[in-house]
């Protein structure tokens, strides 16, 4: 799975850490679960998956084996990947691209589906495919994501966040129920791979769940756990509560606390990059890597507003535009080391976003359509060929309103900055 230097990781910490200053509190409060040492470290040296066995115990899988598995399951198939970002409310962008390819016709069913944050959220829908768009859309274009963000008053100079993560947890637990777990398992059992990304708060360090393994093997508390692991992963440090999380592994109940995956991966794609197959004779592709940016990767200026929750969502923006950029541009050369070519698409900086926490139902509408509009027309995907090649795209038509990704030509040069 491609990971983030330490410098970005760093810089990525950095950015969420300003969120905890929006409580303006010096409130202890009550101490938060913690791992003991040695579970800390007999997971802190390799990065793989948590994937649940039949036991109904969890194992660290790493990334070579993770590819071994989907080899044994695909055959001869090309394994396709789908990576989905954090980005706050520009979660329906993602859903909206989604609903666009299959109104469409261009889109495919996806091998591995990741998610970090409101991609995770996403990332269930994306993977179950287009049966379940009919309830992806309504979650965001009927209003129900109005109120997602319910201050907790006074309440949040003494707890854990400004925010209170009930509404969120009725959202998820409204949508990830009994069928669309059956839904997953069922799927898991052709060998495909749901996986979404939480950042353990004790150590510091992201974690990638199979989510796929959780509802296939999890029995009665699958559900539960696949919930606690959306909400754990879409929680912003500071602005909803970390979540706490209990599992069996080496034959004891850990309990851990999880936020979003968002502080130190904006995104990640499994197998890691080195894991793909390579191109196949005859030129035959044998893996294909496309990468749902939930969010612009630059920011123009414009004008903020003199206070201090503009001033702090103006630098998250901006921060997070960078990172997941720096983060892009790294990937797109991984993969192409493989000789496997990578599409991508991110919100053009010219779009209107009105904050990275703007939930309203107008504006959550307005960012579904105008993504499913795009990928309907074909203007979504800007492809990173293998190779040296710069990244390309149809050429734009005559002017149809506002500029879809593959029109932005910011972004169609973005892979060549790195050859």
């Amino acid at each position: 799975m491609t990971m983030p230097g330490k410098n970005h990781r760093g810089s990525r910490l950095a950015v969420w850490c300003a969120i905890a200053l929006v409580a303006g509190c010096a409130s202890l409060g009550p101490q938060l679960p913690i791992s003991a040492t040695d579970e800390v470290e007999s997971e802190s040296l390799v990065f793989g998956v948590r994937t649940l066995g039949a036991d109904g115990e969890f194992e660290l899988l790493s990334s070579v084996e993770v590819a071994r598995r989907l080899h044994a399951a695909l055959g001869e198939r090309p394994l396709s990947i789908l990576a989905l970002s954090s980005g706050g409310a520009s979660g329906a962008f993602g859903a909206g691209a989604l609903a666009g390819l299959t109104s469409g016709g261009t889109r495919p069913q996806f091998t591995v589906v990741t998610g970090v944050s409101t991609g995770a959220l996403v990332a269930p829908f994306a993977f179950l495919g287009p049966s379940w768009d009919e309830e992806m859309t309504g979650i965001f274009t009927s209003g129900e994501t109005d109120g997602l963000l319910q201050s907790r008053g006074l309440g949040a100079v003494f707890g854990s966040s400004v925010y209170s993560g009930e509404p969120l947890q009725r959202l998820i637990e409204r949508y990830a129920d009994d069928a669309m777990i059956a839904a997953i398992a069922a799927e898991a059992a052709k060998g495909r791979m749901l996986l979404v990304a939480t950042t353990d708060f004790d150590s510091g360090e992201p974690v990638i769940w199979d989510l796929s393994s959780i509802a296939l093997h999890g029995d009665k508390n699958a559900k539960l756990l696949i919930q606690t692991l959306l909400l754990a992963s879409a929680s912003v440090p500071g602005m909803l509560p970390p979540v706490t999380v209990r599992f069996r592994s080496q034959g004891k109940v850990r309990t851990e606390t999880h936020v979003d995956g968002g502080v130190t991966l904006p995104f990640f794609i499994a197998p890691a990059p080195e894991e793909l197959p390579q191109v196949a004779a005859g030129g035959r592709q044998s893996a294909i890597v496309r990468v749902i940016i939930d969010g612009p990767l630059r920011n123009l200026p414009h004008r903020t507003h003199a206070n201090a929750l503009s001033i702090f969502s103006r630098s998250l923006s901006a921060g997070l535009s960078y990172v997941t950029r720096t983060q892009l541009e790294s990937t797109v050369e991984a993969v192409r080391q493989q000789g496997i070519s990578l599409e991508y698409a991110a919100i053009p900086a010219s779009y209107p976003l009105r904050g990275a926490f703007d939930f309203g139902p107008a504006a959550q509408r307005s960012l579904f359509e105008f993504a499913a509009s795009c990928a309907a027309a074909e203007r979504l995907w800007i492809r990173a060929p293998a190779g040296s090649g710069a990244a390309v795209s149809e050429q734009p038509s005559a002017s149809r309103g506002r500029t879809c990704p593959a029109d932005d030509s910011f972004m169609g040069h973005l892979a060549a900055l790195k050859n």
